[in-house]
């Protein structure tokens, strides 16, 4: 971890007010769409309608005679040219033993398709309609095979198979724990409790569908690629790499403003891949744009996780011993995360923040005919959170326990940190029962029983949810490289590898430069999306700021230091002399100084620069207690979300405004996947929900007013800033806290157990079999 000066200020709790919206607010952002169109070809994908099939053959003799036409590929011309696939992290053992295999994710299917929406051919003309016209001329004949769409049933015998290599389906296994001692605490234990819980799949659904245009530079001869990434550098080398096969000098990855990321725009997609070879192919400008369908059946979906999880507890509510069995499904290909998701980060969190020592977690990661499964905000952690977080719930239920003293039975207590958990991960800092505490009154706990008795003479069935949640951030890259430059046009310019996409990256690394040089905020300017000025791991698993936060101050600290370096050699005195404040360098004591602009005047380019780095010691655990009040309506089923307190702890809070709409964004995306949100597909593979007219997301009217209070009590101890990862907090601590809300409600009723999306349909239902049962 970094080591700064004590003194060194950073621009800690101001809510400064973000920079970017006056120019997002007024039309002004540069986003892929608003890029001209300088005669750019466009291409579009031709996709499969069916989720698992041989290709027999692909006619584009007629598609090619249209007007407009440039170019058609299929896969049989990208094997020819020896385009690469796009690669998965193979690090994972299938249960007996041998290495992880998936399919080949290639740019264009070649032979096979294995989801419904699969590219399996670009057509690129002269206008985006000539080129989906010609699409349709397109004739593909094909050899429809069985297809599997739920995991649970991918890994029976005698399922379809997705790839036959893996005849079970079964990409990889992970265990954790001591299964024998789990099985001796259970037949002894004084209580047992078990649930089927379904983290069902859902859509991201950012505002701006995916786009891409690639285009060769005149002068250098490089590929330039415009694309929507949260990881720009990675991109341009599995890009370079892997796809193209050549040098990764030779492509140069540009992003401008993204219209929301949550972690499905951190991989590079078919998409990219074949317009960046379009490209290279014709020498020309070559843009593609999804429409929302193709971000519903061609982008990465998130979630998909399938558990049977169970307590044994002793009298007083202490958990002795905590089994999990899950199945993560990747969809038909493996992302670049797709495994690591179920295998990995949802077990790092899966005892939350408990001491559960005890445990035994078998997680099998599985392929299925459909589209692929990837990061989405919290990528693991809401599913292993939820899985606990339910558990608790219905533990005290069982048991009689009021669910805050149950969790406060088993809290880690301060004595106990840092805390290693059953998972090998160590918790730095938190304060859990202090964070219930303060919940349980902002919540106005005691007043709850009133208003169950009001909303019960509405005829209005009244519950509350209680979560208790944690979070691991960092995406296991715990450094960043950022280089700060004064300029003698009297600016002072941030490049970083992190990337922008709605969380205001811009004010938090401009206040946090600002108070260090004591130079005006619009003095500053933040560049990020350029692979030829920053090279660094990227936005993921919110590190923007804790390890990219943490590369802003170094460098603010360095550009210091070389400044009174440079400064004490113009002013013929000793560094030790040299004071700086406020973009002045003076020998003290003395009238004597040179402004950080003077002396970048004075070097090469007229730019006084530093390249830093920094580093954290490991990851951050953001944490924190939800409660929410759900009504239902009993006649319709209908469930809403009427109060919702937190309480989070996201250790030093560089910009508590920016950090408190973060939770809120992540809380709207909760409700959503406890009461709205749900991908289907039919037996065949069919997509059903694949578009808004089928998948419900919730609207404003449908998210209550949020009230956020930053606890700070426990900072950080990984990150010289104290702080802690916050962009995910939200989405993981809001789907637990519903769905319980929902559940006590229907406790009265007899209702245990039901799995979201808890939607009208299924609460109606439940009531009446409910009902119907006495």
């Amino acid at each position: 971890m970094n080591i700064l000066p004590g003194n060194l200020r950073f621009g800690a709790g101001q809510p400064v007010k973000r920079l970017e919206d006056q120019r997002l607010l007024t039309g002004k952002g540069q986003f892929i769409d608003d890029k001209p169109a300088d005669g750019a070809l466009w291409l579009h994908v031709l996709r499969s309608p069916h989720a698992h099939a041989k290709i027999v053959s692909i006619d584009t003799s007629a598609a090619a005679s249209m007007p407009g036409i440039a170019a058609i590929y299929t896969g049989a011309d990208l094997v020819k040219d020896d385009i690469g696939t796009i690669p998965t992290l193979n690090i994972f053992k299938r249960p007996d033993g041998k290495p992880m295999t998936v399919p080949p994710r290639r740019l264009l299917a070649h032979e096979v398709v294995r989801y419904a929406g699969e590219a399996v051919a670009a057509v690129v003309a002269s206008s985006r309609v000539e080129a989906q016209s010609a699409a349709e001329a397109i004739a593909v004949e094909y050899d429809v095979q069985p297809a599997v769409v739920d995991p649970v049933e991918a890994v029976k015998s005698g399922a379809p198979v997705v790839w036959p290599e893996a005849p079970d389906n079964i990409v990889g296994a992970m265990s954790y724990g001591d299964a024998a001692k789990v099985d001796e605490a259970f037949a002894k234990a004084a209580h047992t409790v078990e649930l089927e819980i379904v983290s069902q799949r859902l859509v991201p659904s950012a505002m701006e569908p995916r786009s891409t245009i690639a285009e060769m530079d005149k002068k250098s001869g490089r590929l330039l690629l415009h694309v929507q990434s949260q990881t720009p550098a990675s991109t341009r080398d599995v890009l370079a790499e892997a796809v193209l096969k050549r040098p990764k000098d030779s492509v140069r990855v540009l992003v401008g403003d993204i219209g929301g990321g949550f972690g499905q725009k951190t991989n590079l997609y078919p998409e990219d891949g074949i317009v960046a070879y379009a490209a290279t192919k014709l020498n020309k400008k070559i843009r593609w744009r999804g429409d929302r369908t193709d971000e519903f059946v061609g982008g990465t979906h998130g979630r998909d996780l399938t558990s049977t999880a169970s307590f044994a507890l002793d009298e007083k509510g202490k958990v002795l011993a905590y089994r999990v069995k899950s199945i993560g499904c990747t969809g038909a290909y493996s992302s670049g995360a797709a495994n690591i998701i179920p295998l990995v980060l949802g077990p790092f969190v899966q005892t939350g923040v408990y001491d559960l020592p005890l445990v035994h977690f078998e997680v099998k990661s599985v392929m299925t005919h459909t589209a692929p499964v990837g990061a989405y905000r919290g990528a693991g952690r809401p599913e292993a959170v939820f899985i606990v977080e339910r558990l608790f719930d219905a533990a005290a239920r069982k048991i009689g326990m009021d669910p805050r003293a149950i969790r406060k039975a088993n809290y880690i207590k301060p004595a106990q940190l840092p805390y290693t958990n059953a998972a090998g991960q160590v918790y730095d800092s938190g304060a859990f029962a202090h964070m219930l505490d303060r919940a349980v009154k902002l919540a106005d706990w005691d007043g709850f029983a009133a208003r169950k008795k009001a909303a019960k003479k509405k005829g209005l069935l009244y519950g509350r949810g209680l979560t208790s949640y944690i979070e691991w951030t960092g995406g296991r890259a715990h450094t960043e490289k950022v280089t700060l430059q004064a300029t003698s046009q009297g600016r002072v310019v941030l490049h970083s590898g992190t990337m922008a996409m709605g969380q205001g990256l811009q004010t938090t690394y401009t206040q946090m430069i600002s108070d260090t040089l004591g130079i005006p905020m619009d003095k500053i300017d933040v560049v990020q999306g350029d692979t030829d000025l920053a090279m660094g791991f990227g936005s993921v698993g919110s590190r923007s700021l804790f390890v990219g936060g943490t590369a802003v101050a170094v460098s603010s600290n360095d550009l210091i230091q070389k400044a009174r370096e440079k400064a004490a050699n113009v002013l013929e005195t000793s560094v030790e002399d040299i004071e700086y404040q406020g973009g002045m360098l003076t020998v003290v004591g003395t009238d004597r100084r040179i402004s950080l602009f003077d002396l970048a005047e004075k070097e090469s380019g007229a730019k006084l620069s530093v390249d830093s780095e920094g580093e954290v010691d490991g990851p951050s655990w953001p944490n924190g207690t939800h409660i929410c009040e759900v009504e239902i309506d009993p006649e319709t089923g209908v469930s809403k979300v009427v109060r919702y307190t937190t309480v989070d702890d996201v250790g030093v809070a560089v910009n508590p405004m920016l950090v408190t709409g973060q939770i809120h964004g992540g809380v709207a995306q909760g409700i959503g996947q406890a009461l709205y949100e749900g991908v289907s597909y039919d037996a065949d593979g069919q997509l059903l929900t694949a578009s808004y007219q089928d998948y419900c997301i919730p609207r404003a009217d449908d998210v209550p007013p949020i009230v956020v209070t930053l606890d700070d009590s426990a900072p950080c101890r990984t990150n010289p800033l104290g702080a802690k990862g916050c962009g995910e907090s939200g989405a993981i601590g809001g789907p637990p806290c519903v769905t319980n809300g929902v559940m006590d409600a229907l406790a009265e009723l007899g209702i245990t157990q039901l799995n979201t999306p808890l939607t009208p349909q299924k609460i109606w239902q439940a009531i009446r079999d409910a009902k119907a049962a006495g």
